[in-house]
């Protein structure tokens, strides 16, 4: 994964739920633009993790 991209992602996301927000969007809309952003930052969590996992092991020698 791309760590770039996602925070890109979850960027454009994030403005999208702002604007949405501001334009007076249901609970429902707001909940599931939310959920995306979730995702998004757990799939950033998960490639920012892998990459450190994969720094450590060169360092380690591994």
């Amino acid at each position: 994964m791309d760590i770039q991209t996602l925070t890109v992602w979850i960027r454009a996301r994030y403005a999208h739920l702002q604007a949405r927000r501001d334009a007076g969007a249901t609970s429902t809309e707001i909940a599931v633009i939310t959920g995306a952003l979730l995702v998004g930052a757990g799939l950033l969590v998960v490639a920012m993790r892998s990459k450190l996992d994969e720094k450590i092991g060169i360092i380690k020698g591994g």
